[in-house]
């Protein structure tokens, strides 16, 4: 698997004006060129394809990123620039309403010019305008214009996973199972099966000040976390081919309401992108179809499945309280850079939060319903993209991410 990019992280302001220019120009090239070398592998047709509404090309994502910084960091701040092209705008405009009409999110894949190579001379254009601002910033412009270039990369972090996770779920539809990456296989995970305490009482959670956030993990409150016991490791596929061998998808008690209406619907008999090859399993992976390896972590399940297998399990998904908790206290493994963990939280604001002023504002408080949290990281988040408070969150149907589960038990 090819190496992640350098971690971001903030100077703190003790860095001089001129230093703290280099890093910033650095990291920004850094970052960018991460996304290039991703789409990288991709033909022009790879990156145009749009397998689902939920997933997007990849050749929107790479403008989508680039977009961003031009509306949020150029237009505002650099009074010389000039857009690369007046209808880039709608065309890769997301979901930020307070900036203007955008095409319809299930259309994206229609979107067949521009084309790559223009799409990589956009990225150019505003590369070339960003690192000059970043470059000739002093004073007060310099401390403002940060936070949007920090924002704006951590941005181009989460659609660099999704570059992956999208391009994944496209693959999969192929009946000759591309090969996105020949090198590529699945961590293995540290196979633990042993459940370790919960430091139980009250604790501090969500962002504590020291580095970037996103909005959603702030404001830092205090939570209470009742006995219990979490595993210390994931739950792999052996375990999950125990399930299925026990009629784990057709026990219509271990499932909720919604999930077993899902799970009819769509067929779903084992984890997203397995399949059945000459009396065995395999998956769809970035390197390919490959047999499915029992000792890895299972992946690509939703929660509803994760929720019905803690049941058939006789434990329980832990709350995104007592992973983060977990996490902090160093008591469990694998909680980063394997798969995304289902937590049975709902995706809601903490106590007293608020969401930003602006567009920028619609970045996370808007999604704050029907929604379940992930804790961790995967294999597909870039490097320094990952921390204990950091919370994902997807429609507890989702299964094309690479999203797995742990257990915890109450005494």
């Amino acid at each position: 698997m090819p190496a992640a990019p350098a971690s971001l992280s903030r100077d703190g302001g003790h860095a001089a004006p001129a230093d703290a220019r280099q890093r910033w120009s650095q990291t920004f090239r850094a970052v960018r060129g991460e996304t290039e070398r991703r789409a990288a592998p991709l033909s022009a047709e790879d990156q145009t394809i749009q397998s689902m509404p939920d997933a997007s090309p990849a050749k929107w994502h790479r403008a989508h990123t680039t977009w961003f910084f031009e509306q949020f960091l150029l237009e505002a701040f650099d009074e010389n620039y000039r857009r690369f092209d007046e209808r880039f705008a709608f065309l890769f405009n997301s979901y930020y309403v307070s900036a203007g009409p955008r095409h319809a999110r299930p259309k994206r894949g229609l979107i067949t010019r521009p084309n790559a190579q223009e799409v990589a001379a956009y990225r150019a254009h505003v590369d070339a305008a960003v690192v000059r601002l970043i470059e000739t910033a002093v004073g007060d412009d310099l401390q403002r214009i940060l936070p949007i270039v920090e924002i704006g990369l951590h941005n181009e972090q989460q659609h660099q996973e999704l570059l992956w996770t999208d391009i994944l779920h496209a693959f999969a539809q192929n009946p000759i199972a591309p090969v996105y990456d020949e090198g590529w296989s699945m961590p293995l995970g540290s196979g633990s099966r042993d459940y370790a305490d919960l430091p139980a009482g009250i604790h501090a959670v969500g962002h504590d000040g020291d580095g970037f956030h996103f909005d959603n993990e702030w404001p830092a409150h205090r939570t209470f976390i009742q006995p219990a016991k979490i595993a210390r490791g994931l739950v792999t596929n052996r375990d999950w081919l125990s399930f299925m061998k026990d009629g784990g998808y057709t026990t219509p008690t271990l499932w909720l309401s919604d999930g077993w209406a899902q799970a009819e619907a769509e067929g779903w008999d084992a984890p997203g992108y397995w399949r059945r090859r000459d009396g065995a399993w395999h998956a769809m992976t970035l390197g390919g179809l490959q047999p499915v390896d029992p000792d890895a972590p299972v992946c690509h399940v939703s929660y509803y499945e994760a929720d019905a297998f803690a049941r058939w399990a006789g434990k329980h998904l832990p709350t995104e309280m007592e992973w983060e908790v977990a996490a902090r206290a160093e008591v469990i493994d694998d909680a980063f850079g394997i798969v995304w963990q289902w937590t049975r939280s709902a995706y809601l604001p903490y106590p007293g939060y608020a969401a930003a002023p602006g567009a920028l504002g619609e970045y996370n408080g808007k999604f704050m319903v029907n929604q379940m949290v992930l804790r961790g990281s995967s294999l597909a988040t870039p490097g320094g993209h990952a921390r204990a408070s950091y919370r994902n969150f997807f429609p507890p149907s989702a299964r094309w991410q690479f999203s797995g589960l742990r257990l915890v038990d109450y005494p």
